[in-house]
């Protein structure tokens, strides 16, 4: 027997979707207007579809009624296959439809504005949800904040222009996005090459399942029902089961291994060459352009001054460099963080929680002396952390085969730049261990050169595997000086470090001579941005490399953004190592940045924790830890009989006094359905009240994942649960410290 949402997956979602008319775009576009900046108001419609203003419109659907549970038939775990193998806890294939149904339906988050059609890539967190997210970020703070004495600083949402045009964000903080110049559709061309190219194998692997082993023009579509020709738009649904060479995959899998590497160019060529079409019309698109990702606003009454929504919480913590400096009383090293919201206004919004328009951060700038990266409480984790590694040179081979070893030796055989950065990237993986994300789905990813920027030492992405694929969750990079220069040189307010030295030094360094005369005449309009390319390389070995090319007559390679890698002779530039003697250090500190995204670790680590009972698939569970589990404890009196209501009125005033969320259900349903409805939202422990409880002060106290109970007295119990809560104690621990209760008979 199907289930209600089986049926729905499987069906023409015209049987459950209204007939309503989709409202036309200028009626958007009107009722929008009076919250437009004056900059964008009046471009004609056509133009809106590149400046972020579009209303993406998608029609509430009604969800059938779900018959009474009583009346259904109890069905075995049958998950559709995912794409990239995503498991469950348990090790089954993961149904993403069951999970989403799921978290919709127990509003662990809903689409925002859902009754006026919504709009992509905006999601509003409900009860559980919020929650959640508390708990995260709580442990996030004790993790970092609190271990490493970091300094916590809240800054504005909004950013003048000024501010995000001198730290480069807006030139170049953009994605590549591809248009159907007959539809209007827009595509960001990124991921529409790796949804094809995805689809395309999984109809190779497809038909290699076939007995005959011959391509069949079978579809995806075809298998799970007709779809509403609306849902199609952006995605690829039409899979052809259709068999490839084998040097076609490979390809396939090498340009799926570099994704994050391509530019505009790239990309294009990549669609041109494999014949990458609109998904929903196969209609040719248009070259890819850049799409910068910012929302932009006016502050003030008189718009004069243009500004933006934050795209990151980072600037703020920049500019307030110096005030953070003189608050640690001068002391170098030292670590600044944020919690804050970010917006980006992302071209195609899709994957639920994982690509949204507003989203929480939480980021460290850790500022740190240039000529020292060591970290004192390396040695703390540097034998005891072993990561998954993708180093670069694996994905330029185009492999995704992770190098698993401990973080000391990454560091030490130079894989990882320095102990910093390997600190931070042990502490990482420590937190998400922490939280519940499983450590086997986890991978930390290097960014290869050409992916990096040009003032970057090394950068490692913490990426969880989901049924998405490989998300990029948190990054962790070595940003050089380069923020707290360019502020500096903008402003001319300095922001340093001033190191008195107990005795004066003589030291030597690379220094960089330019010969504007020459240089100047020669790259024109782009002679600037060259000779500040030049001048502002403070990397010694890179100087170092320059001095040994020039002094053998060679020229050197320099990438300069916005003009593209140039050759430079010994007539333009001189590098030579110079001595200088000082009493007083002056030095810009380098920034090791770790970032996180949480909404994203949020939804992965729901992904990780999801199983169903093996005995019946309607049965879901989420295994959060009780840390940060939404609801720490349920209160389940064994009926609704009156009697047990001053026992459930003061174990609820205790547990509120223990600092212990907790929910009471006095519903008439069996205890083991009240139970079971609240392992869906991961709730790790249950206490039943019974008429035993009214005679002699004990209680059960139950597990989630288990299902097994323990009984003791009223105070016993919450001591107990206190330390499980907090992390002190674990259930192994408790099974031997009270007594196993297996006397009440519980309809599970």
């Amino acid at each position: 027997m199907r289930t209600a949402v089986s049926i729905a997956q499987r069906c023409s979602l015209k049987r459950l979707l209204p007939q309503t008319k989709t409202p036309s775009f200028n009626y958007y576009y009107n009722r929008l207007l009076p919250f437009q900046c004056p900059a964008t108001r009046y471009r004609p419609l056509s133009s809106l579809l590149f400046t972020g203003l579009s209303v993406d419109y998608n029609p509430p659907t009604e969800q059938p009624e779900e018959p009474p549970r009583k009346h259904r038939q109890k069905r075995p775990t049958v998950a559709t296959p995912q794409p990239h193998d995503m498991t469950t806890l348990d090790g089954k294939p993961l149904d993403r439809a069951t999970l989403d149904t799921l978290l919709r339906r127990r509003m662990f988050y809903a689409q925002a504005f859902d009754i006026y059609g919504g709009v992509s890539g905006l999601f509003d967190y409900g009860p559980p949800g919020c929650a959640l997210q508390a708990n995260i970020v709580d442990t996030w703070r004790k993790h970092f904040i609190l271990e490493e004495d970091m300094l916590e600083v809240d800054c504005t949402m909004l950013t003048p222009h000024d501010v995000l045009k001198t730290s480069g964000h807006v030139d170049k903080f953009s994605d590549w996005m591809c248009k159907d110049p007959k539809t209007g559709e827009i595509f960001r061309a990124d991921h529409l090459v790796e949804e094809v190219l995805e689809a395309r194998l999984k109809g190779d692997k497809q038909a290699r399942h076939l007995e005959a082993g011959a391509a069949v023009e079978e579809t995806a579509k075809e298998i799970e029902g007709a779809e509403d020709k609306k849902k199609r738009k952006k995605k690829v649904k039409d899979i052809k089961v259709v068999k490839l060479d084998d040097a076609v995959i490979q390809e396939y899998e090498e340009i799926l291994a570099k994704i994050d590497n391509f530019d505009g160019n790239d990309l294009g060529e990549i669609i041109k060459k494999y014949e990458i079409k609109n998904p929903g019309t196969h209609g040719d698109l248009e070259p890819p352009v850049a799409f910068n990702l910012m929302f932009g606003t006016s502050i003030g009454p008189s718009s004069n001054l243009p500004g933006y929504l934050r795209p990151e919480t980072a600037q703020g913590q920049f500019l307030n460099f110096q005030k953070l400096l003189d608050f640690n009383n001068k002391k170098m090293p030292f670590a600044s963080a944020s919690i804050g919201k970010s917006f980006r206004n992302e071209i195609s919004p899709r994957q639920g929680l994982l690509r949204v328009r507003e989203f929480l951060m939480a980021e460290i700038e850790h500022f740190v002396d240039p000529e020292n990266k060591s970290h004192p409480r390396f040695p703390e984790v540097a034998d005891s952390v072993v990561l998954n590694f993708l180093p670069k040179e694996v994905q330029q081979a185009g492999k995704t085969t992770t190098v698993r070893k401990t973080i000391g030796e990454a560091v030490s055989e130079g894989m990882v730049d320095n102990e910093t950065l390997g600190y931070f990237l042990a502490r990482i993986n420590l937190f998400l261990k922490k939280i519940g994300v499983d450590e086997n789905k986890v991978r930390f990813r290097q960014h290869m050169e050409n992916e990096m920027a040009h003032y970057a030492s090394d950068c490692w992405d913490a990426e969880l595997q989901t049924s998405y694929g490989w998300i990029e969750c948190v990054g962790c990079a070595d940003r050089s000086a380069y923020d707290l220069s360019v502020h500096q040189k903008k402003t001319g307010q300095f922001l340093g470090v001033q190191e008195i030295l107990k005795e004066p030094r003589t030291i030597e360094e690379y220094e960089v001579d330019i010969n504007k005369k020459v240089l100047g005449p020669k790259f024109k309009k782009d002679a600037k941005a060259v000779e500040e390319r030049l001048a502002e390389c403070s990397n010694q070995k890179e100087r170092e490399a320059w001095s040994e090319a020039l002094k053998d007559g060679q020229s050197i390679s320099v990438l300069v953004e916005g003009v593209g890698k140039l050759e430079i002779g010994g007539d333009l530039v001189t590098v030579e190592k110079r001595k200088r003697t000082e009493s007083v250090r002056e030095y810009t500190p380098n920034v090791i940045e770790p970032s996180f995204g949480i909404g994203r670790i949020l939804y992965s680590l729901m992904e990780h924790v999801f199983w169903t009972r093996p005995d019946d698939a309607d049965r879901s569970v989420l295994s959060f830890p009780p840390t940060i589990a939404p609801t720490k404890v349920l209160l389940v009196p064994l009926s609704n009989n009156p009697a047990f209501n001053p026992l459930i009125n003061s174990i609820s005033s205790k547990i509120r006094k223990l600092g212990i969320s907790s929910r009471v259900d006095s519903s008439g349903a069996t205890i083991g359905k009240r139970y079971s409805r609240n392992d869906e939202l991961g709730t790790p422990f249950g206490i039943t009240i019974d008429f035993q409880s009214v005679k002699d002060d004990t209680i059960t106290l139950r597990e989630r994942d288990t299902t097994k109970q323990v009984r003791g007295s009223v105070d016993e119990v919450l001591a107990h649960l206190k330390n499980l809560v907090e992390g002190n104690e674990n259930w192994e621990e408790t099974l031997t410290q009270l007594p196993i209760f297996t006397g009440q008979e519980v309809d599970e």
